[in-house]
């Protein structure tokens, strides 16, 4: 299970100190104050900075990377090998070798062309691998007439992994000959060198140690997640050969990651897809899948889709190669294609059923793989999560749609299967709407409200929000704090039972989680039902201590295992009450642990004066006006919201699978799992209160 902090009104934030924006503004004015005195309150042209070559890089990776977490490190991996995809793709590279090393550096190497090594025209005192590896914004894929399409777009990728390495070696081999050069951190350490003839070889070879100022000293790359990565790859473009080696020490037990490897997929998507649906049984006996020209030829789409019976759904997309988890106007077009010709065949054979069907009827229960190869494609930032060309949804759609009208004119039986199963999710969709008429009081109409709750006043779900506190005593703050028109309060007696140990009987007869389920309205399992909860946001609110936090983390426990559905629509999350109250003078300000204690400490309460400590025992102790003023007011709080992997992705179905195995062994019946995970982290841990 993840966190993502969020700001009021859901915007997201970097995970940085978390204090009420009032008192914020007080740290920050006074930081402000101290910088002016020491600059004289002087600005002027001196003060600007330039940033040259690839200093802006090391300096703000996020802007280039996303971040500097174990994504980002892996999207380091990813522009290498997308540089390298691209030589394959235009026909020039046959194989390419990927090596992970014992000391955590990663060799790419390809068949291609190889990287030019003669100078550039315009800086003639460098070669072009040398402008290439330390000027941004530098390539041969502007253009479009040496690459017809490419992953590789901004002229950024090579460069950034060199600026964020702190060894990079690259060798060319061209012409028979072969040409090496190192790099620290970004900078040539000595001149492009000649190495000599070479037989038989042809290509380039690189190999990069991410710097460990940058990502940190214990992040390392995952051989599971390269592999997942090269394998995506293989298969996203059938004429390639990928050849995957990872030192056997890297491999942990359990890790079905081989050691060695050749991934190879001529039937491309549609070899995946049945990879993937293995022995899952579908509505129709073949899968959708094939591959098309498109805009005259200058492009190719291929798609693979099947709907399997359980539902349990995917759809990954790729551009150029490039995974675009997020999406974009490629899937839309698929969408609108399948929609369209699903619409018309039940026209066609006299379904009238089937005009109600919409894109999620349609899509929503399949497994679907789409890869489109166009120029000069258009995504939304660096990373390229998401693809935004504008013409690429009418090119899918009208490259899908010829296809798929055909498929279903030749097995009527199977597109009588298929039709017949989506008007059956229309009409389940149409049922819940019209259950939605309800209003969302209905669940208070009894004799009593659910447990204690204190319900707001708002009849519709938009803007309302229920507080999930401990005990009577915090519940009454939260009740004298809150707003009563959006806000309620369910306060639960003590520490909830732990779902994941417990059998169905017992969690039937527990009254906390009876009376919390019937609060929500939504249902539980397969049977939760977003449009019938009844607040739009649910948010635990704990104590700030080690109890109020092994009661979030078993309320989180039995949303994660019983209602994720709530997880996956992003209703959840995690209210920031403080643990202290700072006080000097006439300064005031809130810390939300120990750390942020002492760091409080160390940077605002500098000055003469007597500090005063007051610790929180806890959201029951402190006044209404101060829980309301630093926990919730949606004006000044801080709420942490709770994801689960969406599973889009090879990489989220390795996070979901992680999540629930690490759920399992913390929160689970076996204790061995739980003594195994403190024997493996606790070289870890480098603070413990004793």
């Amino acid at each position: 299970m993840q966190t993502e902090l969020f700001k009021e009104g859901d915007q997201p934030l970097e995970k940085k100190s978390t204090t009420t924006p009032r008192k914020k503004v007080a740290k920050t004015s006074g930081k402000m104050t101290s910088a002016a005195k020491k600059i004289g309150g002087s600005y002027s042209a001196k003060d600007i900075e330039v940033l040259e070559g690839l200093e802006p890089v090391r300096r703000r990776p996020g802007m280039y990377i996303g971040g500097t977490d174990d994504h980002a490190l892996h999207h380091l991996a990813a522009e290498i090998l997308d540089n390298s995809m691209d030589e394959a793709v235009t026909g020039h590279a046959s194989h390419i070798h990927i090596e992970l090393n014992a000391d955590q550096s990663l060799t790419i190497a390809d068949n291609g062309r190889g990287i030019p090594i003669d100078p550039h025209p315009k800086f003639k005192d460098k070669s072009a691998l040398e402008v290439i590896l330390t000027t941004l914004h530098s390539g041969g894929k502007f253009s479009g007439e040496v690459y017809e399409t490419s992953g590789g777009l901004h002229g950024v990728g090579l460069s950034v992994v060199n600026a964020l390495a702190d060894r990079l070696t690259v060798e060319v081999a061209r012409d028979q000959n072969m040409w090496r050069q190192t790099y620290k951190r970004g900078v040539p350490d000595g001149p492009l060198k000649d190495v000599g003839t070479v037989r038989n070889r042809r290509g380039t070879t690189i190999n990069f140690h991410p710097d460990a100022k940058i990502f940190g000293s214990r992040n390392h790359f995952k051989p599971a997640t390269l592999y997942r990565m090269a394998r995506s790859k293989a298969y996203l473009f059938r004429g390639v050969e990928i050849r995957w080696t990872c030192d056997e020490t890297l491999l942990t037990f359990g890790d079905e990651t081989p050691a060695k490897g050749i991934l190879h997929f001529p039937g491309g998507l549609s070899d995946y897809l049945v990879s993937i649906l293995g022995e899952r049984k579908t509505i129709t006996p073949q899968s959708f899948a094939g591959q098309s020209k498109m805009n005259g030829g200058s492009g190719k789409v291929e798609w693979a889709v099947a709907w399997p019976i359980d539902e349990y759904p995917f759809f990954n997309s790729y551009c150029n190669t490039v995974p675009t988890p997020l999406g974009g106007t490629h899937e839309l077009g698929l969408r609108g294609a399948l929609t369209k010709g699903l619409r018309a065949y039940g026209e066609l054979v006299g379904y009238k059923q089937a005009a109600k069907l919409s894109g999620d009827d349609v899509v929503g229960g399949t497994l679907a793989m789409l890869s489109v190869f166009i120029t000069d494609p258009q995504f939304q930032g660096q990373t390229k999560d998401k693809l935004s060309t504008v013409e690429a949804q009418k090119l899918v759609e009208n490259a899908v749609r010829d296809h798929f009208d055909h498929w279903l004119s030749g097995a009527p039986d199977a597109a009588k299967a298929l039709l017949e199963h989506v008007i059956e999710r229309a009409e389940i969709r149409l049922k819940r709407r019209a259950q939605k008429q309800t209003k969302r009081q209905s669940a208070t109409r009894k004799l009593r409200l659910p447990g204690k709750l204190s319900d707001c006043t708002r009849t519709t779900p938009q803007g309302t929000e229920l507080f999930i506190v401990e005990g009577d005593s915090a519940g009454g703050s939260a009740k004298q704090a809150r707003n009563r028109e959006t806000q309620a309060v369910l306060p639960l007696r003590g520490k909830i039972l732990n779902v994941a140990t417990a059998t169905a009987d017992k969690m039937r007869a527990n009254q906390e989680l009876s009376d919390m389920i019937e609060a929500l309205g939504c249902g539980l399992g397969e049977a939760f039902m977003e449009d019938d909860l009844r607040y739009e946001k649910v948010i635990i609110m704990t104590d700030a201590d080690v109890d109020g936090a092994h009661i979030s983390s078993l309320l989180m426990t039995f949303f994660f295992q019983e209602m994720p559905g709530l997880v996956d629509s992003g209703h959840l999350y995690l209210a920031m009450p403080p643990l202290y109250r700072i006080n000097q003078g006439s300064k005031s300000m809130y810390a939300r642990d120990d750390a942020h204690k002492d760091e409080l400490m160390e940077t605002v309460f500098t000055g003469r004066g007597k500090v005063e400590i007051n610790r929180f025992k806890g959201l029951g102790e402190m006044p209404p006006k101060q829980l309301k003023e630093t926990t919730m007011d949606p004006a000044q709080r801080t709420l942490v919201r709770v994801t689960i992997p969406a599973g889009r992705t090879d990489r989220e179905i390795l996070e979901a699978k992680e999540t629930a195995r690490l759920v399992d062994s913390l929160m689970g019946k076996n204790p061995e799992k739980r003594f195994k995970y403190i024997q493996d982290n606790a070289s870890l841990v480098e603070d413990i209160d004793v």
